[in-house]
């Protein structure tokens, strides 16, 4: 197939593109600033993008948008989090819903924080999204697909979790700590954290890809979320280190201020339904063994 891929260069995006490329498919990347005849030219924050160039694409993934983990959330990066994945989907959206061959398949990222907040209640597709910036954020992400949705063309919400990767992400963060014998739980540790492995990341997005299935949202994070006491004890075992050191919740408000609260000491218990009812196989469906052929332990 022909697969046209935004947030090419990140976490996801980078091994994704390589999975496709190494199944045989044609991949062109969406990027900022075009430098060969593999990647289309476009400038989301001006609302420049060439419609005939995305003519006769088989599937579309759009990953692209500013990442929420790094740095405080002012008002400024707290705008930028939100146009650039609002701005972005929109404009994309419409250029594809105005295509004389738009393309089957339109998979665009969203994430758990759609849920936000919800202590230990079990969270699926079907769950009203909660309270807060990230939810509000997630609900107009989703949203802003709507004129490629009303063309007809199968749209997908991928609501990512927390994606486990030494190279980057969560993990590679919190790494360096706990290899130091300096990490812990963050808060009390009873918050959720619903994770899933990139190489299932990329197994379930192929699938998607592959499967013709009906649109809307699929939660992305594997079949046995944990607590954050867990989740520490698990990466310390793996580690052989231990874990002591706990970061108290008015500690990592004073450090990341509203971030805080809705990245490290919110909780959402979160279930792949839809991934499961399709049939889709887990690579790595516990943590502890997830982790250990994630680091080679």
């Amino acid at each position: 197939m022909k697969i046209l891929v935004s947030g090419s260069h990140g976490l996801v995006g980078k091994a994704l593109t390589t999975s496709l490329v190494n199944a045989g498919h044609e991949i062109v990347s969406l990027v900022r600033q075009s430098a060969n005849d593999s990647e289309i030219e476009w400038h989301p924050n001006q609302g420049k993008i060439n419609g005939q160039q995305l003519e006769g694409f088989d599937v579309v993934v759009h990953l692209a948008g500013e990442s929420i983990a790094s740095g405080r959330w002012t008002e400024e990066k707290k705008k930028k989090i939100r146009e650039s994945r609002v701005k972005g989907t929109e404009l994309l959206s419409s250029a594809l819903a105005r295509l004389s061959q738009p393309p089957s398949t339109f998979i665009s990222a969203s994430a758990i924080g759609f849920y936000g907040s919800r202590s230990n209640e079990l969270l699926t597709e079907e769950s009203a999204p909660g309270e807060g910036f990230l939810p509000e954020v997630c609900v107009a992400w989703e949203k802003a697909t709507g004129q490629a949705e009303a063309k007809g063309i199968r749209t997908i919400h991928t609501r990512f979790g927390i994606i486990l990767d030494e190279k980057g992400g969560a993990l590679e963060r919190m790494l360096t700590p706990f290899r130091m014998g300096v990490g812990g739980k963050v808060g009390n540790g009873k918050q959720w954290m619903s994770w899933i492995a990139l190489d299932d990341v990329i197994g379930a997005l192929t699938f998607l890809i592959d499967e013709p299935g009906r649109g809307g949202a699929v939660n992305f994070t594997a079949p046995n979320p944990v607590t954050n006491a867990d989740f520490t004890e698990a990466l310390g075992n793996v580690l052989s280190r231990p874990t002591l050191f706990s970061v108290p919740a008015f500690a990592a408000r004073l450090a990341f201020g509203e971030m805080a609260d809705e990245l490290l000491l919110s909780s959402a218990k979160v279930e792949p339904e839809r991934l499961k009812e399709s049939g889709y196989q887990f690579k790595h469906q516990e943590l502890s063994s997830a982790l250990k052929a994630i680091l080679g332990s």
